[in-house]
């Protein structure tokens, strides 16, 4: 996913699902869900990001619990995706599986909150076009970036079973 530059969300290491998807909101659907996505960490996030924002963080995103509604929240938020130096095994699974781009990139460290960049999921680079530099981050697997250009798991499922004869 290339183009426009888009503006970056800056987290630390350790936001845990609870923090993605507050478990108080969870029966009220994934707009209510979404809504209050991040408020403990960052009570402008979800008022203030747009489709296309970026997601960067530091160590462990998406740790504690299995619920899939963190990466959800996410998606329904329309971010282009989320870079981080590293992912909880579950959340990353979960994100893939819901069509969320999820990359890792060991040093994040010239990326500033607000920095203007665009997310290259197929190369594995986030560029901070202010700043001309580019990170490199590990490329996802073409199988799993099969299962994100369709949607997710289910629709991935759903096209291939659809193509078998």
């Amino acid at each position: 996913m290339s183009g426009q530059a888009r503006r970056i969300w800056l987290f630390g290491d350790d936001i845990d699902t609870d923090q993605l998807a507050p478990g108080r909101y969870m029966r009220g659907g994934i707009e209510e869900l979404a809504a209050h996505c991040l408020e403990a960490a960052r009570p402008d996030f979800a008022a203030g990001v747009r489709p296309g924002d970026i997601l960067v963080a530091g160590k462990n995103f998406g740790m504690g619990s299995s619920r899939e509604q963190a990466a959800e929240a996410l998606r329904h938020l329309g971010l282009a995706g989320v870079v981080a130096r590293s992912f909880a095994g579950i959340f990353y699974r979960n994100a893939i599986n819901l069509g969320l781009p999820v990359l890792t990139a060991p040093d994040l460290s010239s990326v500033a909150d607000g920095d203007r960049a665009t997310l290259d999921t197929r190369a594995g680079v986030l560029r901070l076009t202010e700043k001309g530099a580019d990170i490199r981050t590990e490329p996802i697997p073409e199988n799993l970036r099969g299962i994100i250009a369709d949607g997710g798991l289910v629709p991935h499922l759903k096209k291939r079973f659809a193509e078998t004869p």
